[in-house]
């Protein structure tokens, strides 16, 4: 998935949304004509040029509006447009029935039944917009599987039919899109669970608003420039302590490779020092592929006078000891990062939970979906079918920094805010991927970046080194964590 739009850029809600459409409505030209005309110009440039065959559906809302527009400037650029409509005209919105009487006047007609036998130079996805609530059935749900069949380039309008605007889900079936317009701004569903397997690139036309004067967001896309200054440059005078020393605490038996990833990523993101405290009785004493960790048990790595940010979970197991030193972790001063069965833990014992809610120095979670409903008491489905809502809730109820991590990982503050990610790919669903980006949360932190600052930072680097592994030929099928720890390394050292 690629999104033309850079760090910072707007993300609203479908009701903020409404709300700016509602306040720019008084301002001529129309919305609509305005939309139209920006997806006719995006229309026109991915075409490849005029005089192609333009199939455009239209549907019954004012999606469906916005695709008469479309088809209209089309037309009178020399496309070949037919129109598909099965609405009732009665029940279009006022400026609806504007768009489809001017396509009249241009000479425009519709049909109900798709063409036969015809190669598309581009399909326009105009059946379903921003206010779709129930799954897509009947006719519109075989336009769809028809469009997503005719192996022609398809360019969905605000986001493709049948993907919920605000959660990403899929209602029941939806346009897979080459590319997507959106209009105003960037929404949610676009960016996480199953957006970015239908958007196609993502190209924001924001109609000449300005949103965040009209609504100022609460939520903001997470791009490369969130990298842009992150570290100041070395001094040469300078030495290891400048630079920040790590704890991590985990690796009980069978499990010392995930605290090893952390601390092997930690290290190679920057951190001058990482000691590593491992719970297995077994434990190993060097890692012999990384000789600068210094390798302990727990209780010396927790008692380090030295230290500037502690992180807990990679390995950690379930035992009690592994609570106990969760627990002497949680009344550290240090910032705290915390991962796999340090969430866990969290969840199965109240007592550590409020413990982690009063805590006064920042505290950064790093949940997959099954470690969030663990935390909400909920299910993974759940989570997944709200995950802005659960990230939202997890950061407020428990009074930290979360990334709530997957396709479009959502990063949320305990003030509301939030932000969504947009690096990263499937390889990434590869064991030992949360350790690796545990140890760069943890490393940035050790460093003296902000908390909110080193979460969003982390989050996108993890993504871009998995992308950059991939980009060289080692991926995605059998991308390792490992492999990503490199790559993370080399994009920091170009900033």
């Amino acid at each position: 998935m690629t999104v033309h739009a850079t760090h910072g850029t707007p993300v609203y809600m479908t009701a903020d949304v409404r709300a700016i459409e509602a306040a720019a409505a008084p301002n001529p030209p129309p919305l609509m004509e305005r939309a139209g005309l920006a997806a006719a110009e995006v229309a026109r440039d991915v075409s490849g040029g005029t005089g192609k065959a333009v199939l455009v559906f239209a549907g019954p809302g004012n999606n469906g509006g916005d695709a008469f527009v479309v088809a209209r400037h089309l037309k009178q650029w020399y496309f070949n447009v037919t129109v598909l409509f099965a609405g009732d005209e009665k029940k279009l919105s006022a400026d609806a029935k504007a768009a489809l009487g001017a396509w009249r006047k241009a000479g425009g007609a519709m049909t109900q039944a798709l063409p036969a036998s015809q190669q598309w130079g581009l399909v326009v996805d105009g059946i379903f917009g921003i206010g779709l609530e129930r799954d897509v059935s009947g006719r519109y749900a075989e336009w769809i599987a028809a469009i997503n069949g005719l192996g022609a380039p398809i360019l969905a309008l605000d986001l493709p039919s049948g993907l919920h605007s605000d959660t990403g889900c899929v209602m029941g079936c939806a346009i897979r899109a080459t590319h997507t317009v959106t209009f105003i701004a960037l929404k949610p569903g676009l960016l996480t669970l199953d957006g970015p397997d239908h958007c196609g690139e993502v190209h924001l036309r924001d109609l000449g608003l300005d949103a965040q004067d009209l609504r100022p967001a609460q939520g903001h896309l997470i791009g490369r420039e969130v990298l842009d200054g992150l570290i100041e440059p070395r001094l040469q005078n300078s030495h290891k302590g400048d630079y920040g020393s790590v704890g991590i605490v985990g690796g009980d038996h069978g499990m010392v490779g995930a605290a090893l990833l952390a601390a092997r990523a930690a290290l190679k993101s920057g951190t001058g020092r990482v000691y590593v405290g491992l719970l297995a009785r077994d434990a190993p004493l060097l890692d012999a592929e990384q000789p600068e960790l210094m390798l302990r048990d727990a209780d010396a790595v927790l008692k380090l006078a030295n230290l500037t940010c502690l992180a807990v979970g990679p390995g950690l197991g379930q035992s009690p000891d592994a609570a106990f030193y969760l627990g002497w972790a949680l009344e550290s001063p240090l910032p705290l990062v915390l991962d796999a069965d340090g969430l866990n833990l969290i969840a199965m014992d109240a007592g550590l939970a409020g413990r982690l809610k009063n805590r006064k120095a920042a505290t950064l979670l790093t949940p997959h979906p099954a470690e969030a409903a663990r935390l909400l008491a909920t299910t993974t489905r759940e989570v997944q079918n709200d995950r802005l809502g659960a990230a939202i809730a997890l950061a407020g109820n428990l009074n930290s920094f979360v990334v709530l991590k997957g396709a479009g990982s959502i990063c949320a503050a305990p003030d509301g805010t939030w932000h969504i990610n947009t690096s990263g790919n499937p390889g990434m669903a590869s064991a030992g991927m949360g350790d690796v980006l545990t140890g760069m949360v943890a490393a940035l932190l050790s460093q003296g970046v902000e908390p909110k600052a080193a979460l969003l930072a982390a989050v996108y680097l993890h993504g871009a080194a998995a992308d950059r592994a991939v980009a060289s030929g080692a991926g995605p099928v059998g991308l390792t964590a490992s492999e990503t720890i490199e790559a993370a390394r080399s994009l920091l050292n170009q900033r």
